[in-house]
């Protein structure tokens, strides 16, 4: 017998999970096989789960001390202090930990972008302007890396979002657990996106300005940008009032998927910075009569009267930034939250305005509460906020009976960096917590035994 399968046999009869499996299989085919994200993929919840003994932060209904949940066919069924366990259940002792719903990233492209420098990586942005019909989750890499590291933070949701053009397509809710995209969507088409035009773009005329080289067209003004939004959305009615009552009509899968959006079963998210943008594109919504979410939001202050008298949601992309103008402090983003709360603005909070930052998504949140917005509002930001603004608070966002049983194992609050994140479920699945992050300390941290081991022999 080799020594892989004696190591693997030995895990298997003391009873080892799927994580303690996939430890040896790791450790059998590193470091030639490292080439993806470095965790075992775990089956469905199979039996009933009750964790006992933790303190329970529900986020909507306070927190639970010496409390047990409940899990079942990856739903949670019970939660509280005195709770019937059926026979036949796993008991898990969690005495002294905490639990925490599974954080939630509300703009991220997570399985979408993969290396920053390697163009054949990325998958984010559609050619042409106008892609209601592009969906994110079709071209999620279910092998990701950064599913790994992003669980690890505590970020079990995220609305995966595709980019580019003036109507970039659909955010994608996804579970990171599972072999495919198709496994890990919750929700295929969770919100359209809509990038609102700069009213004072910079134009850029290559070297033609300055009298050689080729000339470069500049692009649509503003009033033209708004104008063919309006133009789309008008077109996309079209469709849908003529298909309702019947009329012959070509098939077009760009207006088909505007439906919903237009019903308003769908929200619009429309990432706007400044007050300009944002108080036009409040105004073209009411217009329109859609529901829509403010991204970015980085002047959301300065226009926070309205989004409170209109009940507009904003989710801010980052609280980590430096002040973009030469008058604004230092703390100007920092206090951001803060300050949007006291104005009675509702807001999310998400990982951050780059590529691939959702595992910051914790530390963003924990910037505001350092910087004044109350720790239990912060966690709204990262929970149930996001959860109600795109539809998913049915399942997600809160530890509630009838909700997945996607949670996070602690010992402390997961927006602290000092705190550890133990465990998480996803859909009642206990995740294998091992990321590329874990795998290369492991390593290069055996480099170190061994030297020193030479130095003391």
């Amino acid at each position: 017998m080799t020594t892989t399968r004696r190591a693997m046999k030995e895990t298997l009869s003391r009873g080892a999970g799927a994580a303690g499996v996939a430890a040896v299989v790791l450790w059998a085919i590193a470091p030639a096989a490292i080439s993806a994200q470095v965790r075992m993929t775990v089956p469905p919840q199979s039996e009933p789960v009750a964790l006992q003994g933790a303190t329970i932060h529900t986020v909507t209904s306070g927190v639970i001390e010496n409390g047990t949940i409940l899990l079942e066919d990856g739903l949670i069924t019970a939660i509280g202090t005195d709770v019937d366990i059926p026979a036949g259940t796993r008991v898990v002792d969690a005495t002294g930990k905490h639990i925490y719903p599974g954080l939630i990233d509300a703009f991220s492209t997570v399985g979408i972008a993969e290396i920053g420098a390697v163009g054949v990586s990325n998958d984010v942005n559609e050619l042409g302007d106008f892609n209601p019909n592009v969906r994110a989750d079709v071209a999620v890499n279910a092998e990701s890396r950064h599913i790994g590291t992003t669980r690890s933070a505590g970020v079990l949701t995220t609305l995966t979002t595709p980019g580019g053009g003036l109507v970039s397509g659909m955010s994608s809710a996804l579970a990171l657990e599972g072999w495919s995209w198709e496994e890990m969507s919750m929700q295929s088409a969770a919100a359209l996106n809509v990038n609102w035009p700069n009213p004072n773009p910079r134009r850029f005329r290559g070297f033609g300005g300055f009298g050689f080289g080729p000339q470069r067209e500049d692009p649509p003004s503003y009033e033209e940008q708004v104008e063919q939004l309006k133009d789309f959305f008008a077109e996309a009615r079209a469709y849908r009032d003529a298909v309702a009552a019947g009329a012959e009509v070509r098939s077009d899968s760009r207006y088909a998927a505007m439906i919903p959006v237009i019903d308003g079963v769908l929200p619009v998210v429309v990432a706007a910075d400044g007050a300009a943008q944002i108080n036009d594109a409040i105004t073209w919504a009411q217009e329109e009569d859609l529901r829509i979410v403010i991204r970015g939001g980085r002047d959301a202050i300065h226009v926070a009267d309205r989004l409170v008298a209109e009940d507009i949601p904003v989710i801010l992309t980052s609280t980590m930034a430096a002040p973009g103008r030469a008058y604004e402090g230092y703390d100007g983003t920092y206090s951001m939250p803060a300050r949007l709360h006291e104005a009675g603005v509702r807001f999310a909070i998400s990982g951050g305005s780059g590529s691939l930052y959702s595992n910051r998504l914790p530390f963003e949140a924990g910037v505001a509460v350092a910087f004044g917005l109350p720790e239990e509002e912060a966690l709204k930001a990262v929970t149930i906020n996001p959860a109600q603004f795109l539809g998913l608070d049915d399942r997600i966002g809160s530890l509630e009976p009838g909700k997945q049983a996607t949670f996070l194992i602690t010992t402390g609050t997961p927006l602290d960096m000092t705190s550890d994140i133990e465990q998480a479920y996803i859909q009642g699945r206990e995740l294998d917590m091992m990321d590329i992050q874990k795998y290369f300390f492991e390593k290069y941290m055996e480099k170190v035994r061994q030297m020193m081991r030479r130095t003391i022999m």
